[in-house]
């Protein structure tokens, strides 16, 4: 027991000072690279203070794994360099039961760090993100052009050349209607379609509907049964393209389950999903990686663990970034694209801590 408090007294106060140190960097770069923005738009620097105050813990949220690395690397490298470990080996303490305490530290905090990033990172980054949009004038506009939605399990296809948000219109719409063999029952093309909320249907401005008969299409009204399936929401239509990473968990899983349903490409956001609850075992990750890495040299212990953390580090995050393009754009599947980093950084850790001084 004085082993484990022994090693949290050294451990801590590493981490919580690396996880200021790396917050305060992300902040920094965060603002250098909209400084020159907000003085264009002559944003008032109260407002600014307060979007960076908005970004923190996104950034903690970032910089946990990277803390714990460095914290934990530069904790054993140093025991290492007093010789300190090597009192622990010699009383019949393996490394991997010395460290195990680490290891359940970093379990819990896999596990805080999901529900911190899903109950807290989420509405502060999403708020930060519309507040900078407003401060930026970089607001975007959920009318629509050019739109093509899938409704009614694919029964009926929507096509119109505008969504008006404001008036809740659909504007030159066309609608190819579908038996349930899938063979065509009718197009139907109107003006015009405006959102009843009452009823929850569009209802057909100057509508017409051409239907298929023996001797060709035949024009006429529409029918009622028809005109009591136009029930598919407005929001379907808006250019309201959501922000996986600024949602949580439950909203993702909605928004992603929109666009199968409409026929929408989805790759990206299910990726995006998934690295929702892979990113979080980075956490139990680099603790493994931290012992196995700590003790390789006895000089500059500081400047190398903080090497060390950077380079896997920057590892990581590159090898993220590529399986998730790879996945983007369907060369792997998402979850490979989330994961794949996870499971190469647990073979690594393995490795390492296979050859690790004990």
């Amino acid at each position: 027991m004085k082993l484990v408090v022994y090693l949290f007294r050294r451990f801590l106060p590493i981490f919580f000072g690396a996880l200021g140190f790396f917050s305060l960097v992300l902040v920094l770069v965060d603002l250098l690279m909209n400084l020159w923005k907000f003085i264009q738009n002559e944003a008032p620097a109260l407002q600014v203070a307060y979007l960076m105050l908005l970004y923190i813990p996104k950034t903690i949220w970032y910089a946990i794994p990277l803390g714990i690395l460095f914290a934990v690397s530069y904790t054993l490298s140093d025991l290492y360099a007093n010789n300190e470990l090597t009192a622990v080996f010699a009383s019949g303490v393996s490394l991997l039961r010395f460290t195990m305490p680490l290891l359940v530290f970093s379990v819990v905090m896999s596990f805080a760090l999901f529900f911190f990033e899903d109950n807290v990172v989420v509405p502060t980054y999403a708020h930060k993100q519309q507040l900078q949009g407003t401060l930026l004038q970089e607001e975007k506009s959920l009318n629509n052009d050019s739109i093509v939605v899938l409704s009614d399990n694919g029964f009926i296809v929507y096509k119109a050349n505008l969504y008006d948000d404001a008036q809740r219109r659909l504007y030159d719409l066309y609608l190819v209607c579908r038996n349930q063999d899938k063979s065509l029952d009718a197009i139907i093309h109107a003006d015009y379609a405006v959102w009843d909320e009452a009823s929850q249907l569009w209802l057909l401005r100057g509508a017409i509907q051409y239907a298929y008969g023996g001797e060709g299409f035949s024009a006429g009204s529409v029918r009622e049964d028809l005109a009591a399936r136009l029930n598919e929401p407005c929001e379907t239509f808006r250019n309201n393209t959501v922000s996986v990473e600024e949602v949580n968990t439950a909203e993702a899983k909605v928004y992603i389950n929109h666009l199968r349903r409409v026929g929408l490409p989805f790759n990206e956001e299910l990726s995006v999903y998934y690295k929702k609850f892979s990113f979080p075992c980075i956490v139990f990750i680099v603790v493994f990686l931290s012992i196995g890495l700590s003790g390789k040299s006895r000089k500059n212990v500081l400047l190398i663990s903080l090497s060390l953390s950077i380079c896997a580090a920057v590892l990581f995050y590159v090898m993220q970034m590529i399986t998730m393009l790879l996945a983007k754009f369907g060369y792997i599947s998402p979850f490979a694209g989330a994961w794949f980093p996870v499971f190469f950084f647990i073979f690594l850790s393995i490795l390492f801590l296979r050859y690790a001084r004990t």
